[in-house]
């Protein structure tokens, strides 16, 4: 994603750059105007007021440009981080209110239709009907993986578990989520990141890993929300820089985390499986009150 911003930071210098040679040419004119006036050139006067007036208005627009506020790489990450979530709830709507719509009315008129069919159209029909329930259903799933609306109601652990559920329902991969600690009064934009790792570790597992074991472990720690995710798969070579490397995955799990001031460690090797842990640091309001975990009885 920085890699992307590069263009926009080099015309900004450029732009800069630019105001300077202008504002150095000014700067020469108007000692040739003091030097015409000084030896009484004709006009020398009026050429004089006007670079005296071009030069203020130059250092007026110097001057606000550099109070202007500028965002740093960090503010911007975070800033496109926060519009890519606002597009996706968006989209989830839409499917939810307006394509789900539509296709759950189509599903009641062929389900009409098919009563008053002659039996010989029968088949045809119930096919039908099942395509639409099936697509209804597809809509319906990504809806909730744009938008899990669940992450309020339900909390962190019992999303994360009903995720797994439905996604690796009909692979072979076993796996496991441990979560030995209750994890109330957890920041939403924490839950909301915790969610968002674990979903694009188990998309990357099932596109390229081939694992068969999947293991997901939350802690609340003193320091933070700890999220383990462990795989057997066969590896990678993991990138220093995954955005310069196309390991787009990787990218936006590292700005993720770095949005909230965490960490994370991605530990794997070609044919070893792969290891992610993250570390999500309390809010100070909240870090009080994480000190002192509350633990199942």
């Amino acid at each position: 994603m920085y890699a992307n911003l590069k263009p926009l930071f080099s015309r900004s210098v450029s732009r800069s750059n630019a105001c300077r040679i202008v504002l150095a040419l000014c700067l020469c004119s108007l000692a040739v105007s003091v030097w015409a006036y000084v030896h009484t050139s004709p006009w020398s006067l009026l050429v004089l007021l006007l670079n005296l007036a071009t030069l203020t208005v130059l250092g007026l627009h110097q001057w606000r440009s550099r109070k202007a506020i500028k965002f740093q790489p960090q503010e911007l990450a975070d800033r496109l981080l926060q519009v890519q979530e606002n597009e996706r709830h968006r989209l989830s709507r839409e499917l939810h209110d307006d394509i789900g719509q539509l296709l759950t009315a189509a599903k009641l008129q062929s389900e009409w239709l098919q009563r008053r069919l002659p039996p010989e159209l029968q088949g045809q029909c119930e096919t039908l009907c099942n395509i639409l329930n099936e697509t209804l259903a597809k809509v319906r799933d990504v809806s909730a993986i744009l938008n899990p609306r669940q992450l309020a109601s339900l909390g962190l652990e019992a999303s994360l578990r009903a995720h797994l559920l439905k996604t690796l329902e009909n692979t072979q991969v076993c796996w496991s989520l441990e979560c030995q600690q209750r994890l109330t009064g957890i920041p939403e934009e924490m839950a909301v990141a915790a969610f968002r790792i674990t979903q694009e570790a188990v998309t990357n597992m099932l596109r390229h890993a081939q694992a068969r074991n999947l293991r997901v472990r939350l802690q609340r720690l003193p320091e933070g929300l700890s999220l383990m995710i462990c795989d057997d798969g066969q590896g990678f070579s993991p990138a220093p820089d995954p955005a310069l490397a196309g390991q787009r995955g990787m990218a936006g799990m590292a700005e993720r985390i770095d949005q909230l001031g965490g960490t994370l460690s991605v530990s794997s090797q070609p044919g070893k499986g792969t290891r992610i842990d993250a570390l999500f640091p309390w809010a100070p309001r909240a870090l009080e009150r994480a000190r002192a975990p509350e633990v199942f009885e």
